[in-house]
């Protein structure tokens, strides 16, 4: 089976919620991928639950330890580890997200197109909010979209494409365009902003998908309340709250 396209997953403490994502992969139109659980120091049984699914996946699993906390750190390490071992193509979700069925032939289709980053939309997933819960993500994530394209930072001189919105958990890249616009932050959430950033200094070559769908996690407006998740969408941080709410 090709290993010219990888999956990469950043997790922490997500036994109880990664089968649900393995699943959602195992789903996919398109399973001619090699999947990559980066494990961020979990104290639960993550990696495990990882290894039992390797074992009637449809597609190989690694599954690798990366000790120093944070998302940036553990997507860093997974896509240097896959473009060591020949990845060509990579993309990206989380642990509590769930990859509608095209979502990696969406990107696949996007990156031979000849799109060097491509990202996707997310919506809430159903499990775990009602209508008002999703219509309020939405309407978060649309608020998030305009602060950024307004913003007068993502607009200075420098940047050779438009800034846009990506979800760093639905986002696909080629290895080329990761290393020569420096990788992902090494730290934590958020990170989105900042990844994006660095690509945009280094290509205009950025597609957007439709048809290249996420399920978000809507915890964090339980963890955050809705007046501090506004605040981490709109880039302004966690506060005294960790960036990683589990």
């Amino acid at each position: 089976m090709s290993t010219r396209l990888w999956v990469v997953v950043p997790a922490y403490d997500e036994a109880a919620r990664i089968g649900a994502t393995l699943d959602a992969l195992a789903a996919q139109t398109d399973t001619a991928f090699t999947l990559l659980v980066v494990d961020n120091g979990s104290a639960d049984a993550t990696a495990d639950v990882v290894r039992a699914f390797a074992g009637r996946a449809p597609f190989p699993v690694h599954v690798i330890s990366e000790p120093e906390k944070g998302v940036g750190c553990a997507v860093d390490t997974g896509f240097r580890f896959a473009i060591d071992r020949g990845a060509r193509l990579i993309a990206r979700t989380d642990a509590d997200c769930l990859p509608r069925p095209g979502w990696v032939a969406a990107a696949r289709e996007a990156l031979d197109g000849g799109a060097r980053m491509v990202c996707g939309r997310i919506t809430a997933r159903r499990d775990e909010h009602g209508p008002a819960g999703r219509a309020f993500f939405a309407g978060l994530v649309g608020l998030a979209a305009l602060f950024g394209r307004l913003r007068p930072a993502h607009r200075e001189d420098g940047y050779l494409a438009p800034y846009r919105m990506h979800a760093g958990n639905n986002m696909a890249i080629t290895a080329d365009l990761y290393e020569a616009c420096g990788g992902m932050p090494r730290r934590p959430s958020p990170t989105d902003r900042l990844f994006l950033n660095r690509v945009r200094r280094t290509t205009t070559s950025i597609a957007r998908s439709r048809t290249m769908v996420v399920e978000n996690s809507t915890r964090r407006i339980r963890a955050y309340g809705v007046v501090r998740t506004a605040r981490w969408y709109l880039d302004q941080g966690s506060g005294d709250l960790t960036p990683d709410p589990r």
